[in-house]
């Protein structure tokens, strides 16, 4: 159950609204971007990024992270698959856009690892207690 902004589901994981916009928003920016990056060496390249940019993590998440899980791994598995969708965001943007879009991209990318910090936290505690 959510908490006021910022506090904690019944599962102990932080909630934090601000932290998930700006993951969701730089995840669409990595499955616009990686793709459109990879369309000129590769159509098949860029359908494969689409898959592993979206089906990696829709198939694999830590249990109490999500409401439904498919195949549980642990924490730090969803927290790389994060760092993967910020890096795809920012490495696309900047070999498909203009340094005017490329530059936000990157901003959006750097606020997010900063509010993603407390849920990162979390994530590296479940695995210590599933130890």
């Amino acid at each position: 159950m959510r908490d006021v902004a910022g506090g904690e589901t019944d599962s102990g994981r932080p909630d934090d609204g601000a932290a998930s916009a700006l993951r969701f928003a730089t995840e669409l920016v990595a499955w616009v971007a990686t793709p459109w990056a990879l369309a000129g060496h590769s159509w098949l390249l860029a359908a494969l990024s689409v898959v592993v940019l979206i089906g990696l993590p829709t198939l694999f998440s830590t249990p109490g992270d999500k409401a439904q899980v498919i195949v549980a791994v642990p924490g730090r598995v969803t927290i790389l698959l994060v760092l993967l969708q910020l890096a795809a965001a920012v490495i696309s943007s900047w070999f498909a856009w203009p340094a005017w879009a490329a530059v936000p991209v990157t901003a959006l990318a750097a606020a997010t690892v900063v509010t993603e910090r407390r849920r990162w936290t979390w994530l590296l505690s479940v695995d210590r207690r599933a130890a």
